[in-house]
């Protein structure tokens, strides 16, 4: 059995994630903060784009908006065909575990659990049975070159062999967009390399990421840069 990542080649026009006149408001009158003002933002399917500002510039806010985190004070957010700001919480969580996937800074694994138990936990949410879970799980974690390490914890592994336990997670169930938030920040310049050769080849495999980052050399292995400053998208730079 093979696991396709490949993106949906029946609808390479349309974009995988779209935000239209998206803004998110916080506090009220005199305190009353605008942390994203009327964004325009399409990720296409098969796109790498890398998002960069400074603290306070509204990246992270846009990145929890994509990943079904949190909602639009105004604005519309349609994800893979699906408009998103009138889903119920429910509905919500479903939409995350189908078509999104999640790789953090800090791993976020479950310190009790195996490799290979981490990896199977988001196909538990979306009712795979428990024999393809176990294979897919299996593959996606040679995918990544942790084959001999599936049995081992969190605590057993490097930092970067957890990041790749947490990338493995992230695409097991074959999402629409990927979504990595300094994920290499927590580790060494030379696992960093790893990590980010990891990244191109997904992409070259069809996968969309969206890698949010304060690192040039980082943003520099994105097909597009987007710089964030005060809620706004000063500029899209396109490599290609």
């Amino acid at each position: 059995m093979e696991i396709s990542y490949l993106a949906d080649s029946s609808k390479p026009l349309t974009p995988v994630a779209k935000l239209v006149n998206v803004s998110k408001i916080y506090g009220h009158g005199p305190l009353l903060v605008k942390a994203l003002d009327n964004l325009d933002l399409d990720i296409n399917y098969g796109d790498f784009l890398a998002v960069m500002g400074a603290s306070g510039s509204g990246k992270s806010t846009a990145m929890n908006i994509l990943g079904c985190l949190d909602r639009p004070s105004q604005g519309k957010y349609q994800l893979n065909g699906v408009s998103v700001e009138g889903l119920d919480d429910d509905s919500l969580a479903d939409l995350r575990n189908q078509e999104l996937g999640f790789v953090f800074q800090q791993f976020h694994l479950l310190q009790e659990a195996t490799a290979l138990e981490n990896v199977m936990l988001p196909m538990i949410y979306a009712g795979v049975s428990p024999s393809k879970r176990m294979q897919r799980a299996e593959l996606a974690l040679d995918r990544v070159g942790l084959a001999e390490r599936m049995g081992n914890r969190p605590n057993q592994l490097s930092g970067g062999q957890q990041q790749r336990v947490a990338i493995a997670r992230a695409i097991i169930n074959q999402p629409a967009l990927l979504l990595a938030d300094e994920p290499t920040g927590a580790l060494d310049s030379k696992t960093t390399e790893d990590v980010l050769n990891l990244f191109d080849e997904l992409h070259k495999q069809g996968i969309t990421i969206v890698l949010v980052t304060h690192e040039d050399d980082v943003a520099a292995r994105a097909r597009r840069v987007a710089r964030f400053h005060d809620g706004k998208i000063l500029e899209i730079a396109d490599k290609r």
